[in-house]
């Protein structure tokens, strides 16, 4: 067997000598100023699965693949029966907090719907009005299956791709009202692809030149690619856009979008203590814990697409607080940890007190416990103890004293 392993190598190498004098010249080298005097562009993640194929198919278990979906091209993405009777009775329930009286807020028809937003929560419907897109006036909690209303008094004044579709789309052009692919693509977090697509797979190190691959970006400049889109703000290239118009991954974030501030008095985005009390804030919470000022970054926990089947839907690397356990170790069991298992770090450390209009909570990535005793001196601001079902509706006081006790003695 080894005498014919041998064998088959020598001609193997005899016949890669002998290719150039068989009429198989060496390929030619890659002109690379010819490529990079065109414009880059977006390519699609069609063009990126020819080659990584293995990666797409495991985006396309994300939620950032189902971001956005062409109803046009496969209505069964729409999750909930466009029902305009039984719509407009969920809307009747609600007539008390309406701008517009719910038998003459618009309901679009299936066919006029071009995207849906979202389906894991909630789901929203883009239709196209005068070659731009707006998001119609309705949107159905698959949670709670009902149907609310969004903007109902100005829907068709604000622009889904001016205001949103940065962060729902890839390649979006606000001018030229398109986009280049619908969902938060490969381009999204890696940059315009022409370049790298255009050269040849033999041309290993010029095609890494000509994508951003975040995992070799230094840990600041790639939780950014995270926080253009996990935050809220305004535009700073275009005043009336609510996303980080021209940012590119790689980029800093700040002379394309300014976070809002949670030091200011932004209160219906935050809570007295800065923790985020609007959704899809997790990268302003961040900016605010030890886990930045430690360098732990969103990566540290989250995969954007990783090989093999997920095991969390949050896409975290561990399940639930076993994912903190892989840097975490409780050494300790006194006060809080004295009283609660050991394996719930989540519960307290990231209550669910984001909200997302009435479709519940999301966690806190501030990763710090709030106290009875926080609650207490300022009652806006919600405790990780009532998050839990269990306490709910318990004394303020008596929980403090029973996770710190003494704690409240000069209160």
């Amino acid at each position: 067997m080894t005498y014919l392993v041998q064998g088959l190598m020598t001609v193997f190498f005899t016949m890669a000598l002998a290719l150039p004098f068989m009429g198989c010249s060496p390929e030619k080298p890659v002109d690379m100023k010819r490529i990079l005097a065109q414009e880059k562009s977006y390519v699609g993640s069609d063009t990126c699965k020819m080659c990584h194929l293995e990666h797409y198919d495991s985006w396309k278990e994300t939620m950032h693949s189902r971001m956005t979906q062409d109803a046009q091209k496969n209505q069964d993405a729409i999750i909930a029966p466009i029902d305009e009777k039984e719509i407009r009775k969920d809307l009747a329930k609600r007539s008390g907090e309406l701008k517009v009286p719910a038998e003459s807020i618009y309901i679009p028809k299936v066919e006029d719907i071009k995207i849906v937003i979202g389906s894991e929560w909630k789901q929203r419907y883009v239709v196209q009005k005068d070659g731009d897109y707006f998001v119609a006036p309705i949107e159905y909690h698959s949670d709670k299956h009902q149907w609310l209303n969004y903007y109902e008094e100005d829907w068709d004044k604000r622009s889904w791709l001016l205001l949103c579709a940065g962060c729902h789309a890839t390649g979006v052009d606000i001018e030229k009202k398109t986009y280049t692919e619908l969902g938060v693509a490969c381009e999204a977090c890696h940059g315009k692809g022409s370049y790298h697509a255009a050269l040849p797979k033999t041309a290993v190190f010029e095609k890494r030149q000509t994508i951003v691959n975040p995992a070799k970006l230094t840990t600041g400049v790639a939780t950014q690619i995270c926080g253009s889109c996990h935050t809220k703000g305004q535009a700073t290239h275009n005043k009336d856009a609510g996303w980080a118009v021209g940012y590119q991954p790689g980029k800093a974030l700040q002379p394309y979008f300014r976070s809002k501030d949670y030091e200011g008095d932004n209160v219906k985005q935050y809570y007295a203590e800065d923790f985020s009390k609007g959704h899809h804030q997790q990268f302003s919470d961040w900016q605010q814990s030890q886990h930045f000022k430690e360098g732990v970054s969103c990566t540290s926990c989250h995969y954007v697409h990783q090989l093999g089947i997920a095991q969390a839907g949050s896409q975290t690397l561990k399940p639930g607080s076993q994912q903190c356990f892989e840097c975490h170790q409780i050494l300790n069991k006194t006060t809080g940890h004295a009283i609660h298992s050991f394996a719930n770090c989540i519960g307290c450390h990231m209550p669910k007190i984001a909200v997302s209009d009435e479709s519940g909570f999301n966690h806190s990535h501030v990763f710090m416990a709030l106290t009875p005793k926080d609650t207490i001196e300022n009652p806006d601001v919600p405790n990780s103890c009532q998050a839990c079902h269990k306490h709910k509706n318990d004394v303020l006081l008596d929980l403090q004293n029973k996770a710190f006790p003494g704690s409240m003695d000069d209160w």
